[in-house]
């Protein structure tokens, strides 16, 4: 059974960003989308477009100096355009580190990412990782 398109395309974006290719991430955003980063933290609230994304994530690479490993564990359709995805993070900054599961709940547009609403195992300990 092959693999739902919107599937697909979380599938290679997840990718894309593990292996720090932000140039092929961009190309499966809308040109409008918008992210949704949870707690109160440097990294928290409303990106909205693709170049704030893009900043978001280098930052995210920039502030753990290399460190941020984010594994795919779980990709689930539903079918009409939204996605699931279950992620195992770790990272260092500084002498702080990070280790929890985390979800991202995606909206497919045309075939390109709109929408990422993330959510994490434990909103305090990612406040304390990515504090102000």
């Amino acid at each position: 059974m092959s693999e739902h398109p919107d599937a697909a395309v979380v599938r290679r974006a997840c990718t894309a960003f593990q292996e720090g290719d932000l140039d092929t991430l961009s190309t499966l955003l809308t040109a409008d989308v918008m992210q949704h980063v949870p707690g109160d933290n440097m990294l928290s609230g409303h990106h909205k477009g693709r170049d704030a994304c893009m900043d978001l994530y280098r930052t995210e690479f920039e502030e753990t100096g290399g460190t941020l490993r984010v594994d795919l564990e779980s990709v689930l359709p539903d079918g009409r355009g939204h996605v699931i995805s279950g992620h195992h993070v770790r990272a260092e900054r500084g002498n702080r580190t990070l280790d929890m599961k985390t979800g991202l709940f995606f909206t497919i547009v045309g075939g390109k990412i709109s929408d990422i609403d993330q959510c994490v195992e434990d909103i305090d300990a990612a406040n304390a990782f990515w504090g102000k």
